[in-house]
């Protein structure tokens, strides 16, 4: 899965990469400082591989991967291709989710590109520019599909009514994501590669000063209060401090945020947050070679989960055998899972929960 981070120049999108990633990308006092976007592949926090590595003596423990998208600073007038605005808009088509970084911090040694901090107002400027490209994008789709129409077909008759109710939304600001569709609807609203479809998450970046993330804070209440209005999530995080946690060891780590008073990392929340936001769950497989986890789709059934370690696995699947990890890791092995009959045989309309250890049966 590719979550793009986006958000005006010089509010923390490059450093907060960075932290996630460690990629170096670079971070200047300029806009437009990013021109191609930079990507970066970050492993998912899961403490439960550990476990079972301890468990097996496995060689080898793999997490899931999720991919991360440093995209340009949009500015006012991005989709009539202000800033280079048509090329980092055609950028976020390409993501699965939007990380919108929001300027919560007062620095008199970072500009800001309108020259004052105002998160709601920065929060609207990049939202009506996403809007904006996706009105372009439909009228021209609208066109087409008008022509279309015209020949009475039932299809491309409904296809222009989703169309023209999702424009009179749009004119009133409202994005695709708060639209509601049935299954069949929404079928035909992908094809449409709406900008504002993409679910989204405000990245509320604030200062050193103001750790710990859950105290009062007067401009990040600002952008909760917004989002609840679009029923969009706030995680709170301070690029700048995550970025420095990035460098430590795990030891150093634990002992820093202990002492700043946090539980987890704000990276860490960041990506279970964004897991949550793309309804993705974890399953997990084992062997004395090796634990990994898989990531799916909340839902995704046993064959085609299957399919995720191998098209083989999918297309000879006979069925998977199935323990939840926390009775997996009470009871100690596999075979003792067995011998207390906990060990459940799954077959093809089975969808795979949330931390099941799972053996796929299957014959070529």
């Amino acid at each position: 899965m590719k979550l793009g981070i986006i958000g005006l120049p010089n509010v923390g999108k490059s450093t907060l990469f960075n932290a996630l990633t460690n990629a170096g990308a670079q971070v200047e006092n300029y806009p437009f400082c990013t021109i191609d976007p930079n990507v970066g592949i970050v492993a998912v926090p899961d403490e439960r591989l550990g476990r079972l590595v301890g468990i097996y003596n496995s060689e080898k423990v793999t997490p899931t991967f999720i991919e991360f998208v440093d995209i340009a600073g949009l500015v006012k007038g991005a989709s009539r291709g202000e800033g280079l605005g048509n090329r980092f808009l055609s950028h976020i088509r390409e993501v699965d989710a939007i990380v919108h970084v929001v300027r919560c911090f007062q620095d008199d040694n970072i500009t800001h590109v309108d020259g004052s901090i105002d998160p709601i107002r920065d929060i609207e400027i990049i939202n009506l520019e996403l809007i904006f490209a996706d009105l372009e994008s439909l009228d021209r789709q609208i066109s087409r599909v008008q022509k279309l129409a015209k020949s009475g077909q039932k299809k491309y008759m409904e296809e222009l009514q989703i169309m023209e109710y999702i424009k009179e939304n749009l004119e009133k600001g409202i994005p695709v994501r708060n639209l509601s569709f049935s299954d069949e609807q929404q079928n035909i609203v992908r094809q449409l590669f709406m900008l504002t479809s993409k679910p989204m998450i405000y990245a509320a970046n604030i200062s050193e000063d103001d750790v710990p993330e859950d105290s009062y804070h007067p401009m990040v209440e600002k952008v909760v209060e917004y989002a609840k209005k679009e029923n969009t999530p706030v995680l709170v995080i301070c690029a700048k401090l995550e970025a420095e946690i990035a460098q430590l060891n795990n030891d150093e780590k634990h002992a820093f945020l202990q002492e700043m008073g946090l539980e987890n990392s704000g990276l860490d929340r960041l990506i279970t947050e964004c897991y949550r936001l793309l309804d993705l769950i974890s399953f997990i497989t084992l062997n004395q070679k090796e634990v990994k986890a898989w990531t799916i789709k909340r839902g995704t059934k046993a064959p085609q989960a299957a399919g995720k370690i191998h098209s083989d696995f999918e297309s000879g699947f006979i069925r998977a055998e199935v323990v939840p990890y926390y009775t997996l890791v009470a009871l100690g092995s596999m075979n003792a899972a067995r011998e207390k009959g906990l060990v459940r045989s799954e077959g093809k309309d089975y969808e795979i929960q949330e931390g099941d250890v799972v053996l796929f049966r299957f014959n070529v």
